[in-house]
């Protein structure tokens, strides 16, 4: 049951069909097919009331939004009811200044990943990041939205119809989400063009390649190195025998009184001289 901003109860009639109106063409299921579209729609709904937000839908489908404009903060658009005369709905959020876009389009610009994806058109997924970084967030929070109706509800009906046509708008042009923050496609985009290209970091695990054609098929499986040279070597330095008696810690035994580690230390000894041989005949 509808009430006007007063509190008191109106009819609400039947809408008045539009020839030719803004229509989105998600006829059923979500609105919004890109992840900023998508974004957006989920801020819209997280903070809309569920119930206008599905009469709004139900509008922006049958393209009872007229009309819409978007300028810097702000979008303004008429959506026909069920009175003769359109309604009036402006949708207002904070626009970055020129400073907070100066240094936005200095971070986009030195990253090359995003620098080239918006130059060709693209919006990636990770520049909401940068714009984190500067506590400017992408998208906005919160929505300020009026209406001219007698609906007391924000938003009524004919805004939420209205924030689903913008999101459908934001699929085919998602340089209007960055325009409704403050800077337009072509101010952007030329601001790119004159940052400093991004120096390419080097690799350093990098390794050429070589083509196979280039490589000596006859010599690929001898040895890089002779094999006089990979005769085994004396190490230059040695550890005592008894090294692993001293890592140990010593057995509380004794062999004749005396201490067992003391006793295999000799051994130990004794088998590492050179002339320490096995005697074939004992």
């Amino acid at each position: 049951m509808p009430f006007d901003r007063d509190g008191k109860f109106y009819e609400a009639g039947r809408a008045i069909e539009v020839d030719g109106g803004l229509a989105v063409r998600a006829k059923r299921g979500k609105i919004g097919e890109q992840w900023w579209s998508r974004r957006f729609v989920d801020v819209l709904e997280r903070v809309c009331d569920g119930g206008r937000l599905a009469r709004g839908r139900a509008y922006a489908r049958k393209g009872q939004v007229m009309d819409f404009q978007l300028a810097a903060g702000k979008v303004t658009a008429r959506v026909q009811g069920s009175r003769p005369q359109p309604y009036a709905v402006t949708v207002t959020i904070a626009a970055f200044d020129e400073t907070q876009w100066t240094s936005l389009t200095d971070a986009l610009g030195s990253r090359a990943l995003y620098r080239a994806a918006l130059l060709a058109g693209e919006m990636p997924r990770e520049i909401i990041d940068v714009f984190a970084e500067h506590d400017l967030p992408l998208f906005p929070d919160n929505l300020d939205i009026h209406c001219n109706c007698p609906d007391w509800g924000v938003p009524c009906k004919h805004g939420s119809a209205v924030l689903y046509v913008l999101a459908e708008a934001f699929d085919d042009d998602p340089f209007l989400v960055l325009a409704w923050r403050g800077r337009d496609r072509e101010a952007l985009l030329g601001a790119l063009r004159g940052t400093p290209e991004p120096v390419e970091t080097v690799d350093p695990l990098a390794v050429e390649e070589t083509p196979l054609e280039e490589v000596a098929l006859a010599d690929y499986y001898s040895p890089g190195l002779s094999l006089g040279r990979l005769r085994e070597r004396p190490s230059r330095v040695t550890a005592p025998p008894e090294l692993l008696l001293r890592a140990l810690d010593a057995p509380p035994v004794r062999v004749r009184h005396i201490p067992l580690v003391d006793v295999l230390k000799s051994a130990y000894r004794e088998l590492a001289e050179p002339s320490s041989t096995m005697d074939d005949g004992s």
